[in-house]
């Protein structure tokens, strides 16, 4: 499948309400984390939502985010930040406080 249009299902079921929005959710992510695009990476952080039904699911999208390099992943990150802060303000906030306590921040 191809990436718009797994990124179309984990847009779809990122509230994960039932168990077959989970799994559909999982399997997409999955799926994108086997060929990750480096220019999706905006479009991967919008998927996360204050609204999700299931964070320790939604928490596999953010260790898929820093499987990226940490200055893509800074640039992605900043890009979408507006954006971020009105749909998902404590993922955004997770993320930020993972990528200073990131080992890189420290050199």
């Amino acid at each position: 499948m191809n990436q718009n249009n797994l990124l179309a299902i984990l847009r779809q079921n990122r509230l994960m309400q039932t168990q077959q929005q989970v799994t559909d959710f999982e399997n997409a992510l999955a799926e994108i984390a086997n060929n990750p695009e480096q220019q999706n990476l905006s479009a991967y952080h919008l998927i996360l939502d204050g609204q999700c039904q299931q964070p320790e699911v939604m928490f596999s999208l953010i260790d898929f985010l820093e499987s990226f390099d940490i200055e893509e992943q800074i640039a992605a990150f900043i890009k979408v930040v507006p954006q971020l802060m009105i749909n998902a303000p404590e993922w955004t906030k997770i993320i930020h406080d993972r990528i200073l306590n990131d080992d890189s921040a420290f050199m």
